[in-house]
């Protein structure tokens, strides 16, 4: 997957997550979207580690999957590193 395909399938993700993690995810919608893309780099990581098969394809549903389950680690993460409180 080329770099603008990272960066779309990361700034989708930062949506979602914004929308299921609306409080822990501090700095706004700005914030959320940079989430979006660290999440979908680690998930991919993650995928590529753990299943052998990270974030691949734009259209590939496992890509989705972990894109999302990456965005969402890295938000709980920064929500506990900066101490951030359920709003």
């Amino acid at each position: 997957m080329g770099i603008m395909a990272w960066i779309i399938l990361g700034l989708i993700v930062g949506v979602i997550v914004k929308m299921v993690m609306p409080g822990r995810v501090g700095g706004g919608w700005i914030g959320s979207l940079i989430l979006g893309v660290v999440g979908a780099l680690v998930g991919g990581w993650i995928g590529s580690a753990l299943f052998g098969q990270g974030v691949s394809s734009f259209f590939d549903l496992g890509s989705w999957i972990m894109a999302i389950v990456g965005g969402l680690l890295v938000a709980f993460v920064y929500g506990a590193v900066t101490g951030r409180k359920n709003a």
